[in-house]
């Protein structure tokens, strides 16, 4: 939930840089890799709002990755699914290299739990040996305890470094709305005028068969009736 909030606050910059030092593990890896993983190919463009990413919620620029020996379990998981999936490059240091699962199900007598090694994890590209070893990073930094003393954070530096070369090579895609379709609406003939039931409205002057009317003639005078008796 903590990631989804954030991700829809920053998933509109050019460019993200995904921080997984000191994750202990849990079960959000796929979760958040399917994200990060949508590869915008277009807009959807309406006429009066914004245009709307596809797919959405997808990034916009480049990706990077931060780790280092304190990311275990699921955060090596992340990791190395980060490099194999190519989503961009991973600074820090090697993982700490455990994603071997227990399940703690079998109580004991006096109440506390124990526990065996139930899960292993095999990838594609190096099958079981992310246990006991962890990923490499693409980019080795270490940071060292003069720098924590200076307040410098070398990892981060170089994750936004890298973030700005990829920028300068790739700009992110981008709707170009100045060619947006605008297509102009036919010129229509004039409508002849209609009554309130569709007919056509008689002339004025005509009666409504259509005849003209009848006028007195000029100095006639009206008849009178006249009463009986």
């Amino acid at each position: 939930a903590e990631f989804h909030r954030s991700y829809l606050a920053e998933v509109e910059h050019e460019a993200l840089i995904v921080d997984v030092r000191f994750n202990g593990g849990g079960h959000v890896s796929q979760l958040v890799l399917e994200k990060l993983a949508r590869r915008r190919i277009g807009y959807d463009v309406s006429r009066w709002g914004e245009p709307e990413p596809y797919p959405a919620d997808s990034p916009a620029g480049p990706l990077v990755a931060i780790t280092n020996e304190h990311a275990g379990s699921d955060g090596d998981i992340f990791t190395h699914c980060f490099k194999l999936l190519g989503l961009g490059p991973v600074v820090g240091k090697r993982t700490w290299g455990g994603v071997i699962g227990i399940s703690p199900r079998h109580a004991l007598v006096d109440g506390s739990l124990t526990t065996q090694p139930e899960y292993a994890f095999w990838f594609s590209d190096v099958g079981w040996s992310v246990e006991n070893y962890g990923t490499d990073p693409d980019v080795e930094v270490d940071v060292r305890p003069q720098d924590h003393v200076e307040g410098r954070d070398t990892q981060l530096d170089m994750a936004v470094e890298l973030a700005l070369a990829a920028l300068r090579e790739h700009r992110p895609l981008s709707a170009d709305l100045a060619q947006r379709p605008r297509l102009e609406l036919p010129t229509l003939p004039p409508r002849a005028a209609t009554s309130g039931n569709g007919a056509a409205a008689p002339k004025r002057g005509a009666s409504k068969a259509g005849a003209p009317k009848a006028a007195a003639p000029k100095g006639a005078r009206k008849p009178t009736r006249k009463s009986g008796g």
